[in-house]
C-alpha cells in the first residue's frame, strides 16, 4: 500500500492547497512558469492614508502593483476621476502608479489637498489602495501680543501660557532662556502637556525676564519663538504655607477617551506650599504592569498600548504636610478597526469551492462591506458562483470567469481597514519544476531523495517508475511525499538507475527522469592502534582505508582534536602518521578522519609518552580488550548487555566504557553509551525507538584505555513517536516581506521511526489569528512569504515521523524581515565647540519608522573647503556612527577656519536610512602651522638676509610673523633675545647692524588673530672683518712668551691635583657637582638676566607662556606625563572613549603647559606634542 505524507496535521482539502500554492507562486521559484501563469493585481506599496506633505518639495504618492498581464494605473481624487493628463503639474511614473506632483517648479501644494485612491487593473480583475489623505504641512507664525510682566508673591502658583499657533502636525513645544538653555525643571516647576509652564510655588531665583516658548515643527524643520515672558517674584515675611490645589485638570472630575493600541497620558499639576507629591491609582484595580510608567516628576501617569481592559476612573493624588487634594478622570478606551481574520488570496481550479472570510473587531463593532473589483458587490456585475453571508463570500463550482479582486473594508468611527484578496481561477496542466535527468549521489544503506517538484491545477497525481519500462513503484520501501519527492529509506547498490516521475491531471499528464547513484561507504580497514612509547622515541599510527572507486577520499589528521602542532617532527604518510623525536608535549589523542563528498569517517587512538622504565620488574599496560559479548533480556526500550573482562597488566581496571554503533543510520560511527565501574561486569542499557544497535566495551585502567572489544550481536528496536522536537527554532526574515524559519535537525536516531519530517506552524504575534501549519521533509529551513515588515511572530517546529508526533512543541518568538528606514532624524543642529571640534545634535527618529532593530546613528561629514585658501579639493567624507538610540555624538579631527557639511542617517540591521538635510557649519581659526622653510642667504660683515615661507596650513587669517634672535658666543652661551614683528604679506627680509664674525639663532613663527603657531629655527654666522684679521696679525704672538707659558703649566697641574682629589672623594661615597653647563643651548627665556645691564628680562607673549624653571624641563621628546594631564574626551564615535553631560558639554577643563617659544634644535618638523593636542580643545 502506499504511504503518503500529509502536508498538514489535519485533513487539509485541496482548497487549502492551492491557497498554499498562490504563495508559492509569488516566490520566483520558476522564472519560466510564472511568466505562463496569469494572476489578479495586488496592490504592494502605497502611501500612508493620512499623508502629511513638505509643501517646499514635490508630493510623491506611492501606489505600486504587481499580476499577470501588468496592471494599469488609475486614479480619482475626492471620490472622481483624476485625469492626469490635464494636469502639466502631475506625471505618473513608468511601469507604476506612483504620482509625482512637481510643487519644486511652480506648483502649490495647497491646490493637491484632497482623497487620493489608486485602481490598479489587468483583465483578471482591479485591486485599489486606501484613501490616501493628502494634506500640506504647516508651520505658522506666532500671532503678535502685548506681554505684561508677572509680578508674584513667593510662595504663590503661577501658570505661564505657551498657546503655540496651530501647526500641521501639532508642533513640539519646549521652554528655553535667551542664551537658548532649556529651563531647568523640577517637582516645583514644570511643563504641561499643553506646553503651559506650571509653578507649583513662587521662589526669588525664579525672577527673569527671559521665559520663553519655542514651538518646533518637524515637518518643515522650523521653530517659531513666542516673546520673552517676563516674571519678577516679591518677598513677603513670613512665607504662607499653602495646602495642594490642583492647577490642572480643573474640579473634581473630567473624561478622557482614547483608542486601543494608543499611549495614554493623564496628567495632574497641583499648587502648594510645600511643593506637593503626585500619586495614581486605579479605583477598583491595579494599574497595568510592565506598561505603566511616570513622566514630568510623577505629574504624568503614561500607560502603553491601551486596551479596553484599561477603561475605568484613574484618580491623581496630590500631597503635602498641609493636606491633599485629588482628582479623579473617567477613562473609556475604544477601538478603530482591527484584523481578527483578513481575507487570503484563492487559486481555485473550475469547478472547485471555497471561501473568504473578512472578519474584525473594534468599539464600536465595525460594519463589514464587500467589494468586487473596487465597485460595491451589491451594483457589481453578478456571478453566479458567489454568495455574500455577511463577513464570509462562498464560492461555488467556479468557473474562470470567477475570477476578481474582492475588498473587504471594516469600518468604524474612528478608521477603518482595507483588504484586497483576489480569486484566482486556473486551468492549468500539469508542469514539472525539477530538472531532467537530474543525478543524484548517496552512500549505500543511507536515505535517497529523488524531487519532483510540480504544479496544475486541477492538483495532478504524482507516479514513480524505475527504469524505462518499469512498473509503477509500490511497497513498504518506499515514501512518497506530498511535494513529489521519492525517498527510499535505505538505499542499497541495486537502488541506483533511472527514475520517472509521472504527472497528471484531467488538462494533461508530463513526465520527467532523474538518476540514481549509490556508492560503497568509506570504511577505515586499519584503524590507529593505542600506543605507549618512551621519551625521545618515534611512533606512528596506521589509517588504511577503503572507499569507492568514484570518489576522491581527503585524509586529515588531528591531534586532541585540533590541527597538528606546526613542526617538522610530524610526518604525514598515505597511510600513516609518524611523530619523530616524541617529547612529553606529543601525549594525547590522535585522529584519522577521512572525507568525500558524500561521507566521512574517523577513528582514534591514544598515544602515552612514558621515562624510561627503572627496572624491568613490572610492566604496567592497558587492559586488553574485553570479549565474549552477550545481550539478554530484550525489551523495546532497554537492553541487558555483558561480557567477560580481559587482562588487567598489572594495573586495576577502574572503570568499562560502553560505546555503540547504529547500523541503519550511521553505520562505522561509535557513540559513547555509558559506563560502570571496573568491579561491575553487566549493565542495563537504555535504548531508542528505530534503531539497529551494536555494543562493544572498552575497559580503563590508570594506563590507559584498552582496544575496543569485538562488536556485539545487532538488536533492531521497534519504530515509535518521535520522543523530541528540533532545537534551536529561530525566526529571522533575510527580506522585508517574509519570515525565514530555520531549525536544527534531528539526528537519525532521534527520529524514533522512518519518515521523519517536521510540522512548521507560524502566526503573527499579538494578533488573533490562526496557526498556519506546513509539513516539510529533509530541510532545515521554511521561507514564509508575504509577511508585512518587522512584525513579532509566533513560531513553533514539531516533529512527526509514520507513527505519528512528538509533544508538542515550545513556541519562540521571531521577525518578520527588515526594511531600510522610512525617515531621516529631524532637526539636526551642530555646535562648534572648538576650532577641531564639533558636537552634533539630532532628533531620534520615531520608532516605527525604523522598520527593524535599531542599531544606531551615523553621521557623515566632510570638509567643503577652508576659508583661508578659498580653493576646494576633492571631497572625502567621514563616518562616524553612535550606537544606540544616541542623539548627540562629537566631530573630533576637524581642520580650523574651514566650512564643513554634515548629514545624520538611522541605521536598522538591513541598513541606511536616508539622509537628514545636509547642514553647513564652520570651525573658527586655529594657531597656524610652522612656516614651510626659512633660509638664511647673503651674509655680510653686519647682516643677513631671511627669507621664507608661508605655514602649509595657516588655519585662518595671518596676522603676522614674530622673528626672535640671539647671538652664540664661543662657549655656547647664548646672548640678550631680541624680537621682531613682520607683516602678513612680507617673505624676506634683511637684518642690519649686527656683530660680525658672529653666529645668531632664529626662531621663527606666524601668528593669527588666536595665537602663535609652531616655530622653526635657524642658525647663521656673519662674516669676519679682514681689516681687524690683519691687524691682529701684527701684534705681539702672547703664545710665544716665556712668563705665558710658564702661567699655563702651572694652571695644567693645579687642575690634574684637583682632578686626583675628586677621584678619591668619588671612590669614598661623596657627592661632586658636575652640573656646570647643563643648560648651554637652552631656551633663552630661561637664561638668567641681570637687572641692570640692559639686557632682556623673562620672556612673556601675549598667551601667557611661561617660562620654565630650572631643574624642571621639559622633556625633549615633547611628551608630557600623565600628571600633566589627564583629562579624556568621549561621544567620538565608535572606539572612541570620553565624558559629556546630557547636553553635552565636556565635564571639566581641558588645558596644559604650552611649549617654550624658542626651542633647541630645528622643531618645524616634529609631530604635534599631546600638550598641544589638549591645548586644542582650551
Amino acid at each position: 500500500m502506499m504511504r503518503k505524507k500529509s502536508i498538514s496535521a489535519s485533513k487539509a482539502s485541496l482548497v487549502l492547497f492551492l491557497c498554499q500554492m498562490i504563495s508559492a507562486l509569488e516566490v520566483p521559484l520558476d522564472s519560466k512558469l510564472l511568466e505562463e501563469l496569469s494572476q489578479p493585481p495586488t496592490i504592494t506599496q502605497q502611501s500612508p492614508k493620512d499623508y502629511i506633505v513638505d509643501p517646499r518639495e514635490n508630493i510623491v504618492i506611492q501606489c505600486e502593483a504587481k499580476g499577470k498581464p501588468p496592471p494599469s494605473f488609475s486614479w480619482t481624487r475626492n471620490g472622481t476621476h483624476f485625469d492626469i493628463d490635464k494636469d502639466a503639474q502631475v506625471t505618473m511614473k513608468p511601469n507604476s502608479g506612483t504620482l509625482v506632483i512637481n510643487i519644486m517648479n511652480g506648483g502649490k501644494a495647497e491646490a493637491y489637498e484632497g482623497v487620493y485612491q489608486c485602481t490598479a487593473r489587468n483583465e483578471r480583475g482591479a485591486a485599489i489602495s486606501n484613501n490616501i489623505v493628502i494634506r500640506p504641512s504647516r508651520s505658522p507664525l506666532w500671532t503678535k501680543e502685548k506681554l505684561e510682566p508677572n509680578q508674584v508673591r513667593e510662595g504663590d502658583s503661577l501658570v505661564l501660557h505657551c498657546r503655540p499657533p496651530v501647526g500641521l502636525p501639532p508642533p513640539i513645544i519646549f521652554w528655553m532662556d535667551n542664551a537658548f538653555q532649556r529651563l531647568p525643571q523640577s517637582e516645583r516647576v514644570s511643563q504641561g502637556l499643553n506646553g503651559d509652564l506650571y509653578f507649583s510655588n513662587v521662589q526669588p531665583e525664579d525672577t527673569r525676564e527671559d521665559y520663553i516658548c519655542y514651538a518646533r515643527f518637524n515637518h518643515t524643520q522650523t521653530i517659531q519663538q513666542k516673546q520673552p515672558i517676563s516674571v519678577k517674584v516679591f518677598s513677603t515675611k513670613p512665607v504662607t504655607e499653602r495646602q495642594p490645589v490642583l492647577l490642572t485638570p480643573t474640579g473634581s472630575t473630567s473624561t478622557k477617551v482614547e483608542l486601543r493600541g494608543n499611549v495614554l497620558l493623564l496628567e495632574c499639576i497641583a499648587a502648594g506650599l510645600p511643593t506637593p507629591v503626585i500619586r495614581w491609582i486605579k479605583e477598583g484595580g491595579e494599574l497595568p504592569a510592565n506598561r505603566t510608567f511616570f513622566e514630568n516628576f510623577k505629574k504624568t501617569l503614561k500607560i502603553i498600548d491601551v486596551s479596553e481592559a484599561d477603561s475605568g476612573n484613574y484618580k491623581c493624588i496630590a500631597r503635602n504636610i498641609l493636606g491633599s487634594a485629588h482628582h479623579v478622570i473617567s477613562v473609556t478606551v475604544k477601538a478603530a478597526p482591527y484584523w481578527i481574520t483578513a481575507p487570503r488570496n484563492l487559486v481555485l481550479s473550475p469547478g472547485e469551492d471555497g471561501t473568504l472570510i473578512c472578519r474584525a473587531n473594534g468599539n464600536p463593532k465595525p460594519n463589514i462591506s464587500w467589494l468586487a473589483n473596487g465597485v460595491p458587490i451589491a451594483i457589481a456585475p453578478e456571478d453566479p458562483s458567489r454568495k455574500v453571508d455577511g463577513d464570509t463570500i462562498i464560492f461555488s463550482h467556479v468557473q474562470e470567469r470567477s475570477s476578481a479582486v474582492y475588498q473587504c473594508n471594516a469600518s468604524n468611527e474612528y478608521g477603518y481597514l482595507l483588504a484586497n484578496a483576489f480569486v484566482n481561477v486556473l486551468a492549468e496542466p500539469p508542469r514539472i519544476l525539477t530538472s531532467a535527468n537530474k543525478l543524484y549521489q548517496v552512500i549505500s544503506d543511507s536515505p535517497a531523495l529523488l524531487d519532483c517538484a510540480y504544479f496544475g491545477s486541477p492538483k495532478p497525481e504524482i507516479e514513480w517508475f524505475k527504469g524505462v519500462k518499469g512498473s509503477i513503484l509500490r511497497g513498504n520501501e518506499y515514501i512518497f511525499h506530498d511535494n513529489g519527492t521519492l525517498e527510499i529509506p535505505v538505499a542499497q547498490k541495486d537502488s541506483t538507475g533511472t527514475y520517472t516521475c509521472v504527472a497528471r491531471n484531467e488538462l494533461g499528464k508530463i513526465q520527467n527522469e532523474v538518476q540514481l547513484e549509490v556508492k560503497d561507504p568509506t570504511m577505515i580497514i586499519k584503524q590507529p592502534e593505542y600506543k605507549v612509547v618512551q621519551r625521545y622515541g618515534q611512533v606512528s599510527f596506521e589509517c588504511i582505508i577503503k572507499h569507492d572507486s568514484t570518489l576522491l577520499p581527503a585524509v586529515i589528521w588531528l591531534k586532541d582534536n585540533d590541527e597538528l602542532p606546526d613542526d617538522e617532527r610530524f610526518l604525514v604518510g598515505k597511510d600513516n602518521l609518524t611523530i619523530m623525536n616524541v617529547t612529553d608535549r606529543d601525549d594525547g589523542t590522535y585522529t584519522c578522519i577521512v572525507n568525500t563528498t558524500l561521507d566521512s569517517v574517523s577513528a582514534s587512538a591514544v598515544l602515552t609518552v612514558v621515562a624510561a622504565p627503572p627496572t624491568p620488574a613490572i610492566i604496567y599496560a592497558r587492559p586488553n580488550p574485553p570479549f565474549d559479548l552477550e545481550l539478554t533480556g530484550q525489551l523495546e526500550r532497554s537492553v541487558e548487555l555483558s561480557w567477560i573482562p580481559g587482562d588487567e597488566n598489572n594495573s586495576p581496571i577502574t572503570n568499562f566504557v560502553i560505546e555503540y554503533e547504529d547500523g541503519l543510520h550511521e553505520p562505522g560511527v561509535w557513540h559513547y553509551q555509558t559506563e560502570v565501574p571496573g568491579t561491575q561486569t553487566t549493565v542495563q542499557l537504555k535504548l531508542s525507538p528505530y534503531v539497529n544497535y551494536s555494543f562493544r566495551v572498552i575497559a580503563v585502567n590508570e594506563i590507559g584505555r584498552s582496544q575496543p572489544s569485538e562488536p556485539s550481536e545487532q538488536y533492531l528496536t521497534k519504530s515509535a513517536n518521535p520522543d523530541e522536537n528540533p532545537s534551536n527554532v529561530q525566526g529571522i526574515g533575510s527580506e522585508p516581506d517574509n519570515l525565514v524559519i530555520t531549525w536544527e535537525s534531528l539526528k537519525g536516531f532521534q527520529s524514533n521511526g522512518p519518515g521523519l519530517q517536521y510540522k512548521v506552524s507560524w502566526r503573527q504575534k499579538d494578533v488573533d489569528d490562526e496557526w498556519t501549519s506546513v509539513i516539510v521533509a529533509n530541510v532545515s529551513k521554511y521561507i514564509v512569504s508575504g509577511t508585512p515588515t518587522f512584525v513579532p511572530y509566533e513560531i513553533k517546529v514539531q516533529a512527526l515521523n509514520d507513527l505519528g508526533y512528538a509533544p508538542e512543541p515550545s513556541e519562540v518568538i521571531g521577525h518578520s524581515g527588515e526594511d531600510l528606514p522610512m525617515v531621516a532624524p529631524g532637526n539636526v543642529q551642530v555646535h562648534v565647540v572648538n576650532s577641531t571640534l564639533a558636537k552634533v545634535h539630532w532628533d531620534p527618529v520615531p520608532l516605527k519608522t525604523v522598520r527593524g532593530h535599531l542599531q544606531g546613528y551615523k553621521v557623515y561629514y566632510w570638509k567643503v573647503q577652508s576659508l583661508s585658501r578659498r580653493s576646494r579639493r576633492h571631497v572625502e567624507k567621514k563616518i562616524l556612527t553612535f550606537r544606540g538610540n544616541k542623539t548627540f555624538g562629537m566631530l573630533p579631527g576637524l581642520e580650523p577656519y574651514s566650512s564643513y557639511k554634515l548629514n545624520v542617517r538611522v541605521v536598522n540591521g538591513k541598513g541606511e536610512g536616508p539622509a537628514s538635510p545636509d547642514k553647513v557649519f564652520k570651525t573658527p581659526e586655529g594657531v597656524p602651522s610652522s612656516p614651510s622653510f626659512l633660509k638664511i642667504t647673503n651674509p655680510t660683515l653686519d647682516s643677513l638676509t631671511l627669507e621664507w615661507g608661508s605655514p602649509t596650513h595657516p588655519n585662518g587669517v595671518l596676522t603676522s610673523y614674530i622673528l626672535k634672535f640671539q647671538p652664540i658666543n664661543n662657549t655656547h652661551e647664548l646672548g640678550p633675545l631680541v624680537e621682531i614683528r613682520i607683516p602678513a604679506n612680507e617673505s624676506s627680509l634683511i637684518l642690519k647692524n649686527l656683530n660680525y664674525s658672529t653666529r645668531y639663532k632664529f626662531y621663527f613663527n606666524a601668528q593669527t588673530s588666536v595665537g602663535s603657531g609652531s616655530q622653526i629655527t635657524e642658525e647663521a654666522v656673519t662674516i669676519m672683518d679682514e681689516g681687524k684679521m690683519a691687524m691682529a696679525s701684527r701684534q705681539v704672538d702672547i703664545a710665544t712668551q716665556g712668563w705665558f707659558i710658564g702661567l699655563m703649566c702651572a694652571v695644567a697641574l693645579l687642575i690634574l691635583i684637583l682632578l686626583i682629589v675628586c677621584f678619591i672623594r668619588r671612590n669614598k661615597g661623596g657627592k661632586y657637582p658636575v652640573k656646570e653647563k647643563e643648560d648651554a643651548h637652552a631656551d633663552p627665556e630661561i637664561q638668567p638676566m641681570k637687572e641692570d645691564d640692559g639686557t632682556f628680562g623673562e620672556y612673556s607673549d601675549a598667551e601667557d607662556h611661561k617660562p620654565l624653571k630650572k631643574g624642571s624641563r621639559t622633556p625633549s621628546d615633547r611628551t608630557v606625563k600623565k600628571e600633566d594631564s589627564d583629562d579624556s574626551l568621549v561621544d567620538y564615535g565608535e572606539g572612541v572613549n570620553g565624558q559629556f553631560n546630557e547636553d553635552g558639554s565636556f565635564i571639566g577643563q581641558y588645558s596644559g603647559k604650552k611649549e617654550k617659544e624658542p626651542a633647541e634644535g630645528n622643531e618645524s618638523s616634529e609631530a604635534p606634542s599631546p600638550v598641544n593636542a589638549m591645548n586644542s580643545f582650551v
